[in-house]
């Protein structure tokens, strides 16, 4: 029996979410599975992954086959790596510690460049946010400034009619005489 490491779709549609499973190679992709590994969200940047990483050590070593993008997750994760390490071990090119440090490093090297990857994003999050902010103050001001003569000119041309109407009324009461 064929045994590969894929991953069957849940969620709902235009929105997926996987489960990472060990499964025979001729059961259907959402269909009947040996065992759940874990779990895989696309739709969160960094993607979501959660791995039951000695239980998928173990199925590789077993010689379970991964899909594509499994051998990307399970890479990403540091199971790939793990599991090379330990065939060097088995094989007799390094020794156990030998393997375990290299490991731990490459885990460590592997954290640091997540976390600057998840901080450079926040980042770029707040600095779009404090330029859509400027931009929207500056759009703010110039509706101000545009409210503000055409109240000005409303105000001028009130103040002519009214001047008008005041030299019109003047004109009048000259012409007018006086009764006496």
């Amino acid at each position: 029996m064929a045994v590969k490491i894929r991953l069957s779709r849940h969620g709902k549609k235009g929105y997926a979410f996987y489960h990472i499973v060990v499964a025979d190679s001729r059961a259907p992709r959402d269909g009947k599975f040996i065992e759940k590994l874990g779990t895989y969200n696309p739709n969160t940047n960094p993607a979501t992954i959660e791995l039951q990483f000695d239980r998928a050590i173990k199925w590789l070593q077993n010689g379970a086959q991964p899909t594509d993008t499994c051998r990307a997750i399970l890479s990403y994760k540091g199971v790939m790596m793990k599991k090379h390490l330990l065939e060097g071990v088995r094989k007799g090119a390094l020794t156990e510690a030998a393997a375990e440090e290299r490991f731990n490093k490459w885990m460590n090297e592997k954290a640091a460049k997540i976390a600057a990857k998840t901080s450079k994003l926040a980042d770029d999050k707040r600095s779009q946010a404090a330029d859509r902010q400027a931009k929207e103050a500056e759009v703010n001001e110039a509706r101000a400034k545009a409210l503000a003569a055409k109240k000005a000119e409303a105000e001028a041309a009130a103040a002519a009619a009214a001047a008008e109407q005041a030299e019109a009324t003047e004109a009048a009461v000259e012409e007018t005489p006086a009764e006496a």
